[in-house]
This record gives structure tokens, C-alpha cells and sequence, in this order.
């Protein structure tokens, strides 16, 4: 009986040694927000295959890597829906194919991002080139906007040439890169009407119900931006430049009585969407401040980062994900507004969550707290107490930041071989 006994047990833990489940990586411990889904606690993570293939109050079970999230935030990775990536060597190019725009694995894992989409950089003529130099050599998820005007954003004279809007030929180039292009961006034109806004959303229309995002260059005196929102776009496009206050645009928040505006609200109540698309000079907190005390929040958080933003009052997404925190957002409206609306504004449900079976795309993020100062590009600041900071994040499964080493045992990639 004695050695039936002990033979039982023998083979209970070799049969539980033998079967048990082995990911690549197990994330431990971590406060999981994920909006999508409605998770808000302390959970494990478990990833194999690229994949999410686990999440429990607690997992154990073998892992290639374990990583201890203790005190830390596991979200959704974040999606940066205005970015400017057509990096190149062209000079007098401005956002394409120039030296003004940035490579983006360099500015996009150390925050958390793990999918960007260019606001309107390749034009449907260059967007072969786009691909061919950027979105093929980037591990970061490189999506796009595809500029109406067909040089996209070449700058000066060429982005005001309305010959060079086509709608159909757009339309085409989106078909063929559907797997890349999201929807259609007009940027920086100037004129007495909207007859870009237009041919943009003609294109959307064409390209199945693509959306529209549009940053308008400006006119004197300024088009009533009601017009734009309630008589041009169409549910789901999208106002980028949110909180800007410009000469030659109007601006969202009255700055006499310091309100939104009614047409605003109504736009947003017919489902236009409002992106924060900071910028270099995009965003001041004299929109920005008094809207979200109204509760009006953006429905995207999103940089325009390039290198006029980048090193300025703009900085990464995080930087920009904290002044909206101190401003009166949630942690979790912020998740939200860098996660899973995002998402749903460029119609990729399959991205901005932590579903089982959804791929890997992790961000792990500290709350630090202490005294921070936030500032905008007219030098108005506003003191916070907190700011957030990335500690690690996972791109389709793979560990492609690691702040400090969270991950056991450390893995580093490319590492150089031994001479």
C-alpha cells in the first residue's frame, strides 16, 4: 500500500513537471488597466508565441522571462495617431523623406508606444518609398495617414496645390497598402474654403468609409470651424490640433469667456473625434485647461512629434499624457485616450487591448510622484505632482525596453558577438 502510495506521488509531480505550461514571458503583479475590457486590478500576464495568452490573479507556472511589475501599471501598448516618420535625407522636404522627421523606434519603446500612424507625411504619391524606408525597417507597428495632397507634406508651395489632389488615385493607393494606410489627412492648407476637406473625404468615401483627419493651415480671417465639423466631416473623422490657439484658426474653448463652444459639443455629440496632436506650437494650455475642467477630454492623446516638438515643450508621449493627467484626467481616461479610443478612431479593434489572443503589445509604466513643471510653447506652466515614466515595454511578444531591468533573466538583444 505504502509503495503504491509514494508511486502516486512520484508520478502526480513528474506528470506535473512534464505538462506544465511554459510562456516566454510571465508579468507579475502588476495594477493591469485595460480599458477594452474593464480590467482595473492586480493581475499576471502571461505571453507565448507573440501572443497574450493568459491573464489571472495569479499565474504560476514556468517562464523563459518573468517580470516583476510590483507598484507598476501593465497597459495596453500606446498608439501615437499623429506622428510625422518619413525620415529621410532629401533636403527643402520638410516632413518627407527630409531630415525634419524622425525614424521612429528611437522615440516610441522608451514610451511605452508600440503603434504609431503618420498624420500625413507620404502623400499617395511617395507612399511606396514611405513603406519601402520606413514602415519595412521599423519594429515599432508603423500605420499611416495617407496625405490628400499627392507629395505629401513637402512643404511650401506644394502642399497648397489643389491640382494635386486627386481623390481617386488616393483612394487607390489606400486599396493597394490597406494592411498600412487607416484614413486620409489634410495638413497645412491654406485658403478661403473647404474644398481640400472635401476631396478628402471623397477619398474616404471611395476608400471604404475611410476616416479624415485634418489639421487646416489657416485662413484670413479664420473659416468658422463649425462649418468644418458639422457640414464637411462625417462621423468618425477626426480634429486634430484640439487645444491649438493659432492666428488664422479658431480655436475650440472661447478665450474671453473661457468655455467650450456649443458647436464643439454638438460635433462630438454627432461623433466627430478630437485628437490632441501636440506639436511644436499645437497646444496651449489656454485651450487645453479650461476644456478638460469642463470634462471636455480628448479622444486621442497623440504628439505630432518631429524634430521642431520633439526636444521643445512637446517632448514624448508621456510627457503629453501627463499634462493631461495633472489637468484633471484619470489615470484611466489617459489609458484610455492612448489605448483602446485610438484604436477605435482608426478602426483597428484587433490593437489597444490585452485581450487573450491579441498580441503582445505591453507598456509598463510608473507613476512617479514629486514636483514636476509642464510648460507650453508660450512659457505658460502649470506645476504637477505626478508625471509618468516608462519601465518596460513589449512589442508582439518580445521585450524591447527594459528601464531597469525589471525582466529575470535579462535578455539583451543584438548583442554583439564575442571576439
Amino acid at each position: 500500500m505504502y509503495k503504491k502510495i509514494v508511486l502516486f506521488i512520484v508520478f502526480g509531480l513528474f506528470h506535473s513537471l512534464l505538462f506544465a505550461q511554459e510562456y516566454a514571458i510571465l508579468i507579475k503583479g502588476g495594477h493591469v488597466i485595460d480599458p477594452k475590457n474593464g480590467i482595473d486590478a492586480i493581475m499576471d500576464i502571461a505571453i507565448a508565441e507573440g501572443k497574450i495568452v493568459k491573464i489571472a490573479k495569479q499565474i504560476d507556472a514556468k517562464a523563459t522571462q518573468i517580470v516583476d511589475a510590483s507598484n507598476l501599471y501593465v497597459t495596453p501598448g500606446l498608439i501615437d495617431i499623429h506622428a510625422h516618420h518619413f525620415f529621410g535625407t532629401e533636403p527643402h522636404s520638410y516632413l518627407r523623406n527630409s531630415f525634419t522627421a524622425i525614424p521612429p523606434d528611437g522615440f516610441t519603446f522608451r514610451n511605452g508606444v508600440t503603434t504609431v500612424v503618420d498624420a500625413g507625411s507620404p502623400g499617395w504619391r511617395n507612399f511606396q518609398l514611405y513603406k519601402d524606408q520606413t514602415i519595412d525597417h521599423s519594429k515599432t507597428r508603423v500605420l499611416a495617414f495617407l496625405n490628400i495632397i499627392g507629395e505629401g507634406m513637402r512643404g511650401g508651395a506644394y502642399e497648397q496645390d489643389l491640382k494635386d489632389t486627386d481623390p481617386k488615385m488616393a483612394a487607390l493607393v489606400a486599396k493597394q497598402f490597406r494592411p498600412y494606410i487607416v484614413g486620409f489627412k489634410v495638413a497645412h492648407f491654406e485658403g478661403p474654403d473647404w474644398t481640400v476637406v472635401d476631396h478628402a473625404v471623397e477619398a474616404g468615401k471611395l476608400a471604404g468609409d475611410l476616416p479624415v483627419m485634418v489639421d487646416f493651415g489657416g485662413s484670413t480671417p479664420p473659416l468658422p470651424l463649425s462649418e468644418l465639423l458639422l457640414n464637411h466631416l462625417r462621423k468618425g473623422d477626426i480634429l486634430t490640433h484640439c487645444f491649438a490657439q493659432i492666428n488664422g484658426r479658431e480655436s475650440i474653448v472661447d478665450p474671453n469667456q473661457k468655455k467650450v463652444k456649443a458647436f464643439a459639443r454638438e460635433a462630438r455629440k454627432q461623433g466627430r473625434y478630437f485628437d490632441v496632436g501636440y506639436g511644436g506650437i499645437s497646444f496651449s494650455f489656454s485651450q487645453a485647461v479650461p476644456a478638460i475642467k469642463e470634462g471636455f477630454y480628448p479622444d486621442a492623446i497623440s504628439t505630432d512629434i518631429h524634430m521642431g516638438s520633439v526636444n521643445n515643450a512637446m517632448k514624448d508621449m508621456l510627457n503629453v499624457a501627463s499634462k493631461c493627467l495633472v489637468m484633471g484626467m484619470s489615470l484611466q481616461q489617459v489609458i484610455a485616450a492612448s489605448t483602446w479610443q485610438p484604436a477605435q478612431i482608426i478602426k483597428r479593434p484587433e490593437l489597444g487591448h490585452l485581450s487573450v489572443g491579441a498580441e503582445a503589445d505591453i507598456a509598463i509604466l510608473a507613476l512617479q510622484e514629486g514636483n514636476f513643471g509642464y510648460f507650453d510653447y508660450t512659457g505658460y506652466k502649470i506645476n504637477g505632482k505626478q508625471k509618468l515614466a516608462c519601465e518596460m515595454t513589449v512589442r508582439a511578444g518580445e521585450i524591447v525596453y527594459d528601464l531597469n531591468g525589471i525582466a529575470e533573466p535579462i535578455v539583451v538583444a543584438n548583442k554583439r558577438k564575442e571576439h
